[in-house]
């Protein structure tokens, strides 16, 4: 006998009766069936599905991590190479350093500085008082004698009244003297001498050049410095013919040094004043050096008061002293000029004075006042 194959059959979900296979609907509870699948639909319907991965969850984690891991990596490398360091957390801190920014250069711009100027200020009034006098004005105001008579155009005397409204001017400052470069004796007389300069030719000796220049030997060896009478063959040598011996004949002519500079003046100042107590006054300047002997200081002082009087003298110190006889012959005070130069002497005259020619260049010109009478009985200079 042919044997049954059991039919097929599902459960139901909600009340457990088992029903046909291909049911839709639950007899007992009325519930909706899902329709069976074939297995030949399952099979194709699996096939098409994508297959499923079924990971653990500590596998999960892992996989979570390294991935995490690797995005940090590739942005730390990406930040490196552009330059940028990222910020981390923990002791290491990331500085970014400034980029410094070049400031433009200062250019110094030199301002020529002026040459101060010396402005002359005006004279001020002054209201003549009991004693004031002429004199007695210059000195306290430091002023010259002169100056506030040709201000006021007073008379020589300068004679004033009380209440009498003069001008005073302000005093001029005296600029120093340029300072001059001036040789000294001994390197004058170098500067002074005529040489020559020559070149050792084949067979020339210290003795033959010397002869032929009429030099002696020793000042050539001075004049260059020679330890020895050896000339080689091309050495520059220099022939000092201000050396030469003297010749027969009329006696030469001595070298005259070049002119003195002009003397520097010390004392008086300019327009110092002197009155009766003075019975002399003393002229002092500086020294222009060694003098010769036929040589000395002229020194003139003239009385611009009265222009008939006048000193001319001639020393070889640096000083001269004015007499008092030279003072003035009344009460008023005299304005005197002085100046110095240097002098040479040339020759005599008939009755045996010296003549005197100009050595150097005139000194600057000073004044002084100065007040008394000179004594009746003394000759005038």
């Amino acid at each position: 006998m042919p044997e049954n194959t059991p039919q097929s059959t599902k459960v139901c979900p909600t009340c457990g009766t088992r029903l046909a296979e291909n049911a839709a609907r639950c007899l007992v509870c009325g519930t909706e069936l899902t329709p069976a699948v074939s297995k030949k639909e399952a099979a194709e319907v699996q096939a098409a599905r994508m297959p499923e991965i079924t990971l653990s969850l500590p596998m999960a984690l892992g996989l979570l991590t390294i991935f995490l891991l690797a995005g940090a990596t590739l942005v730390y490398v990406a930040m490196q190479l552009s330059g940028t360091t990222p910020s981390g957390t923990g002791d290491a801190t990331a500085t970014i350093t400034p980029t410094p920014t070049l400031s433009p250069t200062a250019t110094l711009l030199f301002t020529e500085t002026p040459v101060p100027t010396s402005t002359t200020q005006p004279p001020f009034e002054y209201t003549i008082g009991q004693g004031d006098t002429c004199l007695g004005l210059a000195a306290t105001f430091n002023v010259s004698y002169q100056s506030i008579i040709l201000e006021n155009n007073l008379s020589a005397n300068c004679i004033l009244s009380i209440g009498q409204r003069i001008l005073i001017p302000y005093p001029t400052p005296t600029p120093p003297a340029a300072a001059t470069s001036t040789l000294e004796a001994g390197q004058a007389t170098l500067q002074a001498c005529d040489k020559v300069i020559y070149t050792v030719q084949e067979g020339d000796t210290l003795s033959t050049i010397a002869n032929n220049y009429a030099v002696p030997q020793d000042a050539i060896k001075s004049y260059n410095s020679m330890s020895s009478d050896s000339v080689p063959l091309g050495m520059t040598i220099i022939i000092p013919l201000c050396e030469r011996a003297a010749t027969p004949g009329p006696t030469p002519t001595a070298t005259i040094p070049p002119p003195y500079p002009a003397p520097n003046l010390l004392l008086p100042a300019d327009g110092a004043s002197f009155t009766l107590a003075n019975d002399s006054i003393t002229l002092q300047w500086a020294s222009i050096g060694t003098l010769r002997d036929n040589e000395a200081y002229q020194v003139i002082v003239e009385d611009v008061t009265d222009g008939s009087r006048r000193i001319v003298q001639y020393v070889t110190d640096t000083k001269f002293i004015v007499p008092s006889s030279f003072r003035p012959r009344d009460n008023s005070p005299h304005v005197f000029r002085w100046w110095v130069t240097t002098v040479r002497q040339t020759g005599s005259d008939e009755q045996g004075q010296p003549i005197w020619e100009s050595a150097g260049a005139q000194s600057d010109r000073r004044v002084f006042s100065w007040q008394g009478v000179a004594p009746g009985n003394t000759p005038e200079p």
